[in-house]
């Protein structure tokens, strides 16, 4: 991969840009976009040296390797533009529903096709980024792409019967956590401390609990039990929680995203 191509520069596409730039793997000069709004494309362009171009025919013929980044809805509409243009070329896509099989249907078997699911915390390189088993690249590209991936975050490989369900947990979970961050946060207000500081204390509270589990591969149940004394606080808050239902209402929660 020598240059890179964004179709979209919303959110995700953002966070994935500056992760990308922060690692040092690829460089703003190497990279262009392109997106209709004109307006913030340009202001992103300006802020971190990438090329903005006019057309989405010029951003694809620019590049070797196109990341489709726009909304699923716009698509396809894309595609009836770019299709040809992307003969020959890596086609990456971060949008939701656009599987291999999908743009197989589409495009072109000279169109290297990869579908991967990230999340925004790569904005801070910390992202979980899901990689469709199933894809047309070669080796050799293959390992460039989950290089840079790896460079913002986890590279996972998941059969394609696990993307969604893999897509809500990871692509939806970090709003369900900012949820957790605030509920708490607000608590903590209640009672006398800083907003600032009751979310930074309990920001770093949620990031060295997850990564006590996932360095240590301890069950999350039996690290809870070690925090739980008998009779103590710890406890009495579990009870409070599941009272409430926080389990059930984080497992209907998937339920309702798997119904699409």
């Amino acid at each position: 991969m020598k240059k890179l191509a964004f179709i979209g520069m919303g959110n995700m596409a953002s966070a994935l840009l500056q992760g990308f730039l922060k690692s040092g793997r690829i460089a703003a000069t190497d990279i262009c976009a392109y997106d209709p709004c004109t307006e913030k494309l340009k202001r992103a362009a300006d802020a971190f040296g990438f090329t903005a171009c006019p057309s989405l025919l010029a951003a694809v013929n620019a590049a070797d390797t196109v990341l489709m980044a726009c909304k699923p809805q716009h698509v396809e509409g894309v595609l009836t533009e770019i299709k040809d243009a992307l003969r020959g070329k890596i086609l990456l896509s971060i949008a939701l529903g656009w599987d291999f099989a999908r743009y197989s249907a589409i495009l072109s078997d000279d169109v290297r096709i990869q579908f991967v699911m990230p999340n925004t915390p790569a904005l801070v390189s910390e992202g979980v980024f899901l990689f469709e088993e199933t894809n047309s690249l070669s080796q050799d590209e293959s390992e460039q792409i989950h290089a840079l991936f790896s460079t913002v975050g986890m590279v996972t490989v998941l059969p394609t019967h696990l993307m969604g369900i893999g897509g809500a947990v990871t692509g939806c979970g970090p709003a369900f956590a900012d949820l957790f961050i605030e509920a708490f946060g607000d608590a903590a207000v209640k009672y006398g401390m800083p907003r600032e500081l009751s979310y930074a204390l309990i920001s770093q509270m949620l990031l060295g609990s997850a990564k006590l589990q996932a360095v240590t591969g301890t069950h999350p149940a039996v690290l809870k039990d070690a925090v739980c004394s008998p009779g103590g606080s710890t406890i009495r808050g579990v009870t409070a929680l599941e009272k409430s239902g926080f389990r059930a209402a984080c497992q209907n929660a998937i339920d309702e995203i798997m119904k699409k």
